[in-house]
């Protein structure tokens, strides 16, 4: 980069400011970390001497520090093996990040041997040199010639070229010269790089992402230039602080339903044992959850789980090994390119097994077993949808009532300031949220669940004896439409005229307070137990009406705003002008407060009426669906928890690294707030013996990820604490907030600022490659996997009609392949239909795809170690070729220069602490070509 300016993602950085300022700087509220310049080394040999006479040796070179200060020598880099030759040209480069800040006095010591395999495992010293950093510095041309020494010390065992890299020097190297002379060799160029400031540090990461590491390579393009490519891998805390956020909203929501069932009131014998057998469960449940969050708030500094933690019971919530990579691409004369992926182990509960299969086969037995349960504890049978309907009406009606009353306050105290404006702007709140409150309760469901809560009161008598407690209340299952009492609230919300709504306005309202009046009994207040009657013929349209007052006290308040604007108005009117300064000043302010009052509180006592009404109803709702499935819809319910708090993690982090990059791309951001973003996850697991299991898991929670909602906040402060990423919400719908730098926050689009929730839509698509696939393809069942593609396939293709109904073309990012996306969901779809063994084009397409619509990718196996690192390499490689013109003659050697020296390999080794890829031949015998590793990276190891 020109003038000492560094492009980092979307963020400039002035390092010539760096420089200046050693203590760092503030950049949109977030500090940074100054960076000192990298020193990147080529090396080379010449002249060496082999072990035996009659053979050229296998040469590497190890790369190690002195330190001056404490003199320890610390191991840094290796190079990779040319194979028989005595001239070898070493293709990997060496980087000193900021931990070797490489001061003049930093003396580095090489030491080359000659490898008797790939694998490094035996190998013989040849010989040694040192340099101080301050030499090469001072050197002509920055290029040092060094004599290695044998371990005598005396004899000259040849040289080794140590060269400062500048971008561009390696247009001077003779390419025919590596084609010919390093058969063998499978790395260009790459730098390597471990540490805390790596060369593509986005500043804004700094809260989110941790421990980079970053590996660089060059490599030749078609037209015979170097492209610059860095890979940079990151861990993310979210791995850890979304689980235990989780935690602690289930924990809340469990307690709150146990809250619930015991202020349902008196029941009969046969319902309180079963209401007391359902709150013993969750309290189990409970228990269970407090007891892993108090484990995991032990665990400090750790922000990943490790493959070899997969079933360890106190992290079963945390995703394994979740880790950001991106690829950043720098070609002569051309803008650098990103290219994020994330990588996690398929979300799945590895702690309870898959004996009986996975989350998708035992939620489908569950459903067909629990009619027959329902029948045996007396219960109603309810489906998945009515469940959800009454989650969904528990948690809209406890988020609108405190907001009801709060606008309602809000109304009355512009009416004592006598403020029209303020009135009007108050009236408008409160009768949208009124309206919607009214229209979350138009179910039939909420009333059969009332009549059926009726018959489960003590000393219950059916109308006739003719009817039993369970068949009253199964008029749910033919919901019918309203009577008319049913369409009045609608009739008289705003939007309707309210002249002609409350033509008679005192005796509307006057009419809902006699009916108050009936409903609260004789007692004269509401009690608790006594909105419903126990020993007498229940009134089916009680419901109605009690429901219908919501809006007649609305229709009360609207017309009484105005009447009193229309009365304010007429006075000023017919008050001469030069008396009107005196009306104002002797207008009593207090009058329009004491007149709106009645009718507010009559508004806030039906809202209050009705919301425990619902809630009882619905709470009884539950109840009997969790009381017709224990233990089994408990065990569920904790193993769906599992499954969806490692999927949140690893999509709040891909959220989170996409809108980060794309912070100033304005037809990213329009995409954003008017569709939302695809989240596309690829899966390499087979359909075979446990994994099966582990894809049903992994279904389950991917869509289970719909529920999901994201916002974008200001940040309180510019701590780096104050941008963690919250959850809110319950089971039904939880909201992700983003906080962003307030400098950051400003740059949004209003819809954004304002709050607007933003969309994620998940797919899923797997495809098996292992040797268990061939087995399940053979002989087994792939109909799973056939399923998930079809529909999810279905699912992309209507993001992407809805994508280009709402906004234009334009605003997705261009590509060097001029296909268009409708071809490539037409290929994709012939793919998904077409029978056809390990076809991975599916996710070639489908990840091509989710790029070119702005997505977020993930990719996923058993552990996101092995398989994982085989297909982001591949990705990756597949990306330079079609969009950076690498050459067909470097491709493979890209490929395995990734999967042998790049950031993958160090994914396996933080995982197992060993770098071997988790495969035997005869496993890489069924695996297609593409995905196989280089030989001496693979081997038998603990996974």
């Amino acid at each position: 980069m020109e003038d000492g300016a560094q492009q980092l993602g979307h963020c400039m950085v002035d390092m010539k400011e760096l420089s200046a300022n050693p203590e760092g700087l503030t950049a949109a509220g977030v500090m940074l970390t100054p960076q000192l310049p990298q020193m990147e080394l080529s090396l080379a040999c010449t002249d060496l001497l082999a072990s035996g006479r009659d053979r050229k040796p296998n040469a590497l070179v190890q790369v190690s520090v002195i330190d001056p200060h404490k003199q320890l020598l610390v191991s840094h880099a290796c190079t990779e093996i040319v194979e028989a030759n005595k001239d070898p040209l070493f293709l990997t480069g060496v980087t000193f990040p900021s931990e070797y800040p490489a001061s003049p006095e930093t003396l580095v010591k090489l030491t080359v041997y000659d490898a008797k395999d790939k694998s490094q495992e035996s190998s013989s010293f040849l010989g040694s040199a040192t340099f101080s950093v301050g030499d090469l510095l001072r050197a002509k041309d920055e290029r040092l010639t060094l004599s290695l020494r044998s371990s005598d010390g005396v004899c000259a065992a040849g040289t080794v070229l140590v060269s400062r890299l500048k971008m561009g020097e390696m247009e001077e190297v003779d390419v025919d010269h590596i084609t010919t002379d390093l058969p063998s060799h499978k790395c260009p160029l790459v730098c390597e790089s471990v540490s805390h400031a790596c060369i593509d540090n986005n500043p804004l990461t700094g809260p989110v992402f941790k421990n980079p590491i970053c590996k660089v390579y060059r490599f030749q393009t078609v037209d015979s230039k170097w492209m610059l490519v860095r890979e940079q891998m990151e861990e993310c805390t979210l791995s850890f602080s979304i689980p235990k956020q989780l935690l602690s909203l289930y924990i809340q929501e469990d307690m709150s339903r146990v809250r619930d069932l015991r202020e349902l009131g008196e029941l009969s014998p046969h319902w309180d044992n079963l209401r007391k057998e359902v709150m013993t469960r969750y309290g189990g449940i409970i228990s269970s959850y407090q007891e892993t969050l108090a484990e995991l708030d032990k665990i400090t500094g750790r922000s990943f789980k490790p493959s070899c933690c997969k079933a360890q019971k106190s992290l079963e919530f945390i995703p394994i090994n979740l880790h950001t990579q991106r690829m950043r691409v720098t070609c002569p004369r051309k803008t650098d390119a990103f290219y994020d992926i994330v990588t996690v182990g398929a979300p799945a509960a590895h702690f309870q097994g898959f004996k009986c299969g996975g989350l998708q086969r035992l939620l489908s037995r569950y459903e067909a077993e629990k009619k027959s349960f329902s029948t045996a504890y007396q219960c109603i049978y309810y489906s998945p949808e009515h469940t959800a309907k009454a989650q969904e009406v528990l948690s809209t009606v406890s988020l609108l009532q405190p907001l009801i009353s709060s606008l309602a306050d809000q109304l009355l105290q512009a009416a004592q300031e006598h403020s029209s404006s303020g009135l009007r702007e108050a009236l408008k709140n409160l009768s949208d949220k009124t309206e919607q409150f009214v229209h979350t309760l138009k179910d039939e469901l909420v009333n059969s669940a009332l009549l059926a809560l009726h018959a489960a009161r003590p000393g219950y008598v059916s109308k006739n004896q003719k009817q039993t407690p369970v068949q009253g209340g199964q008029h749910h299952g033919h919901i019918h439409q309203g009577s008319d009492q049913n369409q009045s609230p609608v009739q008289g919300l705003p939007g309707h005229s309210p002249a002609t709504s409350i033509s008679d306005s005192p005796a509307g309202c006057n009419n809902v307070e006699a009916s108050q009046t009936t409903t609260r009994g004789e007692g004269g207040t509401l009690k608790h137990q006594d909105s419903i009657p126990h020993h007498k013929e229940y009134d089916e349209e009680e419901w109605d009406r009690v429901w219908a007052n919501v809006a007649k006290c609305l229709n009360c308040v609207i017309a009484m705003v105005d009447k009193l604007q229309e009365e304010d108005g007429s006075k000023q009117e017919s008050v001469p002008e030069q008396q009107l300064a005196d009306v104002i000043t002797s207008h009593n302010p207090g009058d329009w407060r004491e007149q709106l009052r009645p009718h507010v509180t009559r508004l806030k006592e039906c809202v209050m009426q009705v919301v425990e009404k619902a809630k009882r109803a619905m709470t009884f709702v539950l109840l009997q669906e969790a009381a017709c499935s224990i233990p089994q819809g408990f065990l569920l319910q904790q193993r769906r928890d599992v499954v969806f708090s490692q999927a949140l993690a690893a999509l709040a982090c891909g959220f989170v690294m996409r809108l980060y990059a794309g912070m100033q791309d304005p037809g990213f951001l329009k995409q954003l707030h008017l569709v939302g973003l695809v989240a596309q996850f690829e899966s390499l697991l087979s359909t075979y013996s446990e994994e099966i299991g582990m894809l049903e898991d992994m279904e389950v929670g991917i869509s289970d990820l719909q529920r999901v909602l994201f916002q974008i906040t200001e940040a309180k402060t510019d701590d780096l604490s104050d941008l963690q990423p919250l959850v809110f919400g319950r089971r039904d719908q939880f909201t992700v907030e983003v906080p962003l730098p307030r400098l950051v926050f400003q740059t949004l689009p209003e819809e954004i600022k304002g709050g607007k929730p933003l969309r994620v839509f998940p797919v899923l698509f797997n495809v098996g490659i292992n040797e268990q696939q061939t087995i399940a393809e053979r002989f087994g069942d792939i109909s799973l996997q056939e399923r998930i593609n079809q529909r999810n396939f279905e699912m992309l293709e209507a993001y992407y009609k809805s994508l280009s109904e709402k906004v234009p073309l334009e605003c997705l990012p261009c590509y060097q392949t001029q296909t268009d996306i409708k071809e490539l969901l037409e290929t994709l779809g012939q793919n998904v239909v077409t029978k056809k063994r390990k076809n991975v084009e599916i996710l070639w397409i489908a990840g091509t795809i989710c790029r070119r619509l702005n997505g977020i990718r993930f990719t996923s196996c058993k552990s996101a170690k092995d398989r994982t690192s085989m297909s982001v390499t591949l990705e990756q490689c597949a990306l330079l070729r079609d969009e950076h013109q690498l050459s067909k003659d470097f491709f493979i050697r890209a490929l395995d220069c990734m999967r042998r020296e790049g950031c993958r390999i160090e994914n396996v080794q933080k995982n197992i602490r060993c770098r071997k890829y988790a495969f035997n031949m005869l496993q890489l015998m069924a695996f297609p070509k593409c995905y196989r590793p280089p030989e001496g990276t693979y081997g038998k190891v603990d996974s």
